[in-house]
């Protein structure tokens, strides 16, 4: 089949499936996929971020959606191509409210998965390029008001006499990139933050801290980084570009600011947010409030016996800075994944006399070498955006893909991943660390999505643990402390100066609890893993991540966050939502 043929076929479907969806003729539509079929849909017909599965799932989205939704205008963008048996075509389309792009799969010329994503609402759509604003009135004017003068006048009455619409309790770069989307789409929204700058979260950790996905992967919306960038970036100079993007984003960004509760009144359908900033307290009002808190809650202490009697130093890693003080001491690390693999490898560079992992449970462990060049290259890498494969464009392809197909998809890249790190693999395996590639054996990312733990992108601890230079105890936990020592669950001691936890973190609700209530926690639930979250969803799998960038069970209350990828990709569709909540177009969520 050419190319021609190709687009023709899609072009084909894509106009059958138009017809039957203008008609609500459901069975029509539905009759046009297959057996084993997906819609994703992110806000443009369900107002929410789901995915249906079946031909039932499709029947039963479109007949709570298409009265409301009124699609039309679907059309294919581009050529249409073909791998084996499928045909992937994109298209746009619109709704009643608001302007969309899909991506569609066709598996023997039967719809196999359909993603629809809501891109702006209809008469609300940011300024820029020919809509951008001038910037100034030409010409002589008396008493005229400057830029800076009424952004000063702004930023003194927001809060005061004007009121937020959204307020986003977390100043990383979740809500950094969520206050970038609210501020192009005119929302006025208020990033609280309790350290004093944008990028101190990052600043804050530990001095060795690099990220291990590559600059590609995690452009901010509107400015991507310049092309000199380094590929992994070093945390303090990630925290400088948000703090200089916060600037130039015009953020209302309160640093040295905590939020302290937070209460909503069902009858006035607004927030009573209170906040401690510059010595005293305030409250804002706000109709929506986020938690844009990172990707986790606070950190998840443990409790040992003899904790209070060990004579040296113990933290959580959430509290470590630098392992220089640290040096000449014999020192233990809590933990197998990502943290305590960095924090061992600055404890052996500081000179520490001995570090020891403690490994609970296996870690999937990936060479960033490897990674980057079996499952990053198609998307995102430089060979990828020489292919006309932009970071917004990368994003979509990979939303395309439901989330059920994941681990099919992952396992033949973890397969290739595995031989090609065969060697280190097995070195690791004879110095005692436990490797694995998941419960299925779909690998790093299908871990991240459904624990958020339980991997390590190597970028040097690996070397040391199967050197020998960092010892690993696997399988076990530490039963007790002495004054000097760990005892472990095998009954062996390791004498200690120094432990540090790195026992991951809570979920997000808990941070809802301590700001909200235990009862609305409760009610929410924890974020990440598959299940469920949204108001009114119906049993525990909607192949959605739980609880992320949609409304849920508490009335005005939204997470938002990730890494720096899914900050981005997200933070879209929950602007979208917001902007057409302030807006009061109708927002019937399915």
């Amino acid at each position: 089949m050419t190319t021609s043929e190709t687009t023709a076929t899609a072009s084909a479907w894509l106009a059958a499936l138009g017809d039957a969806l203008a008609a609500q003729d459901i069975p029509a539509a539905t009759a046009l996929f297959g057996e084993t079929c997906y819609w994703r849909d992110l806000v443009s017909f369900t107002w929410n971020i789901r995915t249906v599965e079946g031909r039932d799932g499709i029947a039963a989205m479109l007949a709570a959606t298409l009265p409301h939704a009124r699609p039309s205008g679907f059309a294919i963008k581009g050529e249409a191509e073909r791998d084996g048996d499928i045909i992937a075509a994109w298209f746009t389309f619109e709704t009643a409210a608001a302007r969309g792009i899909g991506h569609l799969r066709l598996r023997d010329g039967k719809g196999y998965t359909l993603l629809t994503t809501m891109t702006e609402l209809k008469g609300h759509e940011e300024k820029r390029g020919l809509t951008r604003e001038t910037g100034i009135v030409h010409g002589a004017t008396r008493d005229r008001t400057t830029w800076l003068e009424e952004k000063t006048r702004r930023e003194a009455a927001l809060g005061d006499t004007e009121q937020p619409f959204v307020v986003i309790i977390g100043g990383g770069q979740g809500g950094i990139a969520l206050g970038a989307r609210l501020k192009r789409l005119g929302v006025p929204a208020i990033i609280v933050e309790k350290n004093a700058r944008p990028g101190d979260s990052w600043r804050n950790r530990y001095r060795t801290l690099v990220l291990h996905d590559p600059v590609w992967y995690d452009h901010l919306p509107y400015i991507p980084f310049p092309d000199h960038w380094p590929v992994f970036t070093p945390k303090d100079k990630m925290g400088d570009w948000l703090e200089m993007y916060a600037k130039v984003m015009e953020l209302d960004y309160w640093g040295s600011t905590e939020a302290l509760k937070a209460a909503f009144d069902p009858a006035t359908k607004e927030w009573a947010v209170t906040v401690r900033r510059d010595g005293g307290e305030l409250v804002l009002r706000p109709k929506h409030l986020v938690f844009a808190t990172g990707s986790y809650g606070p950190p998840r202490e443990v409790t040992i016996p003899g904790q209070e009697v060990f004579r040296g130093e113990q933290y959580h890693s959430s509290r470590h800075q630098s392992a220089r003080p640290h040096a000449g001491k014999r020192a233990i690390v809590v933990g197998g994944n990502s943290s305590a693999h960095d924090i061992c490898a600055d404890l052996w560079e500081a000179g520490a006399a001995s570090v020891t992992m403690i490994q609970r449970t296996p870690t999937t462990v990936v060479r960033s070498e490897t990674l980057m060049d079996v499952a990053f290259a198609s998307l995102y890498s430089e060979e990828a955006v020489a292919r006309g494969i932009d970071v917004d464009k990368a994003d979509l392809i990979f939303a395309s893909t439901p989330f059920r197909l994941l681990p099919d998809a992952q396992r033949p890249l973890y397969e290739e991943i595995a031989r090609r790190d065969s060697d280190l693999l097995s070195r690791l395996d004879a110095a005692g660390f436990r490797t694995d590639l998941g419960e299925d054996e779909s690998g790093l990312l299908l871990k991240a999505l459904r624990t958020g733990s339980g991997y390590y992108i190597d970028v040097g601890c690996s070397e040391l643990i199967a050197s020998g230079e960092v010892k690993v105890r696997s399988g076990v936990e530490i039963a007790r402390l002495t004054e000097d020592a760990a005892i472990l669950t095998d009954g062996s001691a390791l004498p200690a100066d120094l432990i540090v936890y790195a026992t991951g973190y809570l979920p997000m609700n808990e941070w809802v609890a301590s700001i909200v209530s235990r009862e609305v926690a409760d009610l929410i639930g924890p974020n990440w893993g598959y299940g469920s979250g949204t108001r009114g969803d119906p049993g525990p799998w909607e192949g959605e991540l739980r609880n992320m960038w949609k409304p849920l069970r508490q009335e005005a209350l939204w997470f938002h966050g990730g890494n720096l990828h899914l900050s981005r990709h997200y933070s879209l569709y929950v602007a979208l939502q917001l902007k057409a909540r302030l807006e009061g177009i109708p927002t019937p969520v399915y």
